[in-house]
């Protein structure tokens, strides 16, 4: 009975102290999770304003933001090996501050590339932010991993109020430079984060050494060949790929394509983002009540209402219901494939198999935007949502063969 109450009482630490690191990550992520609502709110119609004739490349800013979140999912695994998780994350804090205050200067001096450079600055600092997900999963036993992952995204409901409306008080700031203020209200933010960042402790994921050593991690192949592993990490480069390549184009479909102001398009982004985190508070539950493969399976199939929602029409409620959708249905999907995902390897084989999944997802996720502003340009909004059907399609195939025949775990 005395091990039974002394395992009962370990096990309660271990949670309260998991509870203090994601409440802890919930609000780094709620704070630096403004910045992609400002760069996606104003980055593409920046960018064709710096253009010349050819406009296809207005979304070039926007990709290099999310080459930039590639590059970070490797600087971040660096960094956390070097210097420790926490002062990786403080780290690419500072990255986001320096990023916003080049992309300023950039829209004062009308520079295209070097605005494109500086948001992928930025970017390398959401690469950074994503990472916050899988230390809170990381940092709690496996009964508490999904919520933890759910809290951490949770807190893009406050960077979804807070980012867009960053945009409307500041964007007129420093006109005639129109969004330079935006850029520079980022600066304060990325100081709050690295302020609440110095009161994280978390675990060392180490492998240890000695009588109770780990066991011996596994070549990166063996994990990242595994159906689990496949299936939830093609999920959600999906979801979130589909989900980049509609809200890329959507501001400049909505003010350059049918004339609504920029503030209508910044709601449109804000009514996104509010749906892509809002659910996040019992998302987790539903992962743990109803399993990971049936979560994602919801997400896709929310995408396709968002598809038919796009395609029915080009007025705001158009616009703005498939940008709702879009959000949810991203939210699902990404939370259920990163739940699988998380599933897959062993607490000291987390960075490497965490680094390899969002360099992948990362360097996906910048081909949909990047061909976001190609595609809108060719071929109308239209087309951006008709990409959505063959994917969610291949994935709810991949779904089904995990549920028939994947094991629960293969860690």
């Amino acid at each position: 009975m005395a091990a039974v109450a002394g395992e009962r009482q370990e096990l309660d630490l271990e949670l309260r102290e998991a509870r203090r690191n994601v409440y802890l990550l919930t609000a780094v992520q709620a704070i630096l999770g403004t910045v992609g609502p400002i760069v996606f709110a104003v980055g593409g119609v920046a960018g064709y304003q710096l253009l010349g004739a050819d406009k296809s490349l207005a979304t070039a800013p926007l990709t290099g933001f999310t080459v930039g979140v590639a590059l970070g999912a490797i600087f971040v695994a660096a960094a956390s090996r070097l210097l420790g998780r926490k002062a990786a994350f403080m780290l690419g804090a500072a990255l986001g501050a320096g990023g916003s205050l080049l992309a300023a200067y950039a829209l004062y001096e009308n520079d295209f590339w070097i605005f494109a450079l500086a948001l992928c600055i930025t970017g390398i600092s959401g690469g950074f932010t994503q990472k916050l997900r899988f230390a809170a999963a990381d940092a709690s036993p496996g009964f508490y991993k999904p919520r933890a992952i759910s809290w951490i995204l949770a807190g893009g409901v406050i960077s979804a109020v807070l980012g867009p409306q960053l945009v409307i008080l500041t964007k007129d700031m420093l006109a005639p430079v129109f969004f330079a203020g935006a850029f520079i209200a980022v600066v304060p933010t990325c100081l709050a984060a690295i302020a609440i960042l110095a009161f994280l402790r978390l675990p060392d994921l180490r492998p240890v050494t000695g009588a109770v050593a780990s066991p011996p991690a596994r070549p990166l192949r063996e994990i990242v060949l595994t159906q689990r592993f496949l299936t939830g990490m093609i999920c959600g480069i999906s979801t979130y790929a589909l989900m980049s390549f509609m809200m890329t184009g959507a501001p400049i479909a909505m003010v350059v394509g049918c004339g609504f102001s920029q503030d209508m398009a910044t709601l449109g982004i804000q009514w996104h983002v509010l749906a892509m985190f809002a659910p996040s508070f019992f998302t987790g539950m539903l992962v743990s009540r109803f399993g990971a493969e049936r979560i994602v399976a919801c997400g896709l199939f929310i995408l396709m209402a968002c598809a038919l929602v796009a395609h029915s029409g080009i007025a705001l409620w158009n616009f703005w219901g498939a940008l709702i959708l879009l959000g949810m249905g991203w939210n699902f999907g990404f939370i259920g494939a990163t739940a699988i995902v998380a599933s897959s390897y062993r607490p000291h084989e987390a960075d490497k198999v965490q680094g390899f999944h969002d360099i992948i997802l990362f360097t996906a996720v910048a081909l949909a935007s990047f061909g976001s502003g190609k595609v809108l340009t060719a071929y109308g909004w239209d087309m951006l949502s008709a990409a959505v059907w063959p994917v969610t399609l291949v994935c709810l195939v991949l779904i089904g063969l995990l549920m028939r025949f994947g094991a629960k775990r293969t860690a």
